[in-house]
């Protein structure tokens, strides 16, 4: 079977030995491949010990297999990589995994910020995902919690309570 990854390189020879554990990926465009070919595969333990120690506190594991076995995944798509090499301690790989969830098709464009252990292990940090017009919404919740977003202005407790009695809103409907 080709690597799910998007190399010309069977799975055996390219992701495997990276997904268990039996070697590790020498620069962060080999970690980026593997993470998302364990995504294909559903194989979170990796996807968890490849984060970067101070990342894993709030991984949801559970909700992470769930998402990569019910995701059809089609294509990854590195589109640029900024240091991540073998003389690196620090890398940035932009890539778009594109897959299908829910019977809606879905690209993940992603900057992703990699750094590597003294010990010569590379680590991912964070991502920032980017969408595609159209996307937002789709992109957003298949890839991070969503954010809050407030469209009013916030009420203080000492302010006149919105509901028009005159009190402040800490002795009315705040109370």
């Amino acid at each position: 079977m080709s690597c799910p990854c998007g190399t010309t390189k069977k799975y055996a020879q390219c992701c495997e030995p990276f997904i268990l554990e039996k070697a590790l990926p020498e620069t962060a465009e080999q970690l980026m491949r593997a993470r998302y070919t364990a995504y294909t595969v559903a194989q979170v333990d990796f996807i968890k010990n490849s984060l970067a120690p101070e990342s894993r506190k709030d991984f949801d594991f559970e909700a992470t297999k769930k998402w990569a076995k019910e995701a059809k995944w089609k294509k990854l798509t590195i589109m640029s990589t900024q240091k991540g090499t073998q003389a690196d301690d620090q890398g940035t790989v932009e890539f778009c995994a594109a897959y299908e969830y829910d019977g809606e098709d879905i690209q993940l464009h992603e900057v992703s910020q990699f750094r590597k252990s003294k010990e010569g292990q590379w680590f991912f940090v964070y991502g920032d995902a980017h969408s595609h017009p159209g996307d937002e919404d789709v992109v957003l919740a298949h890839s991070r919690p969503a954010t809050f977003v407030r469209t009013q202005a916030k009420i203080g407790r000492n302010d006149p309570c919105s509901c028009g009695s005159g009190k402040k809103y800490k002795k009315c409907c705040g109370a």
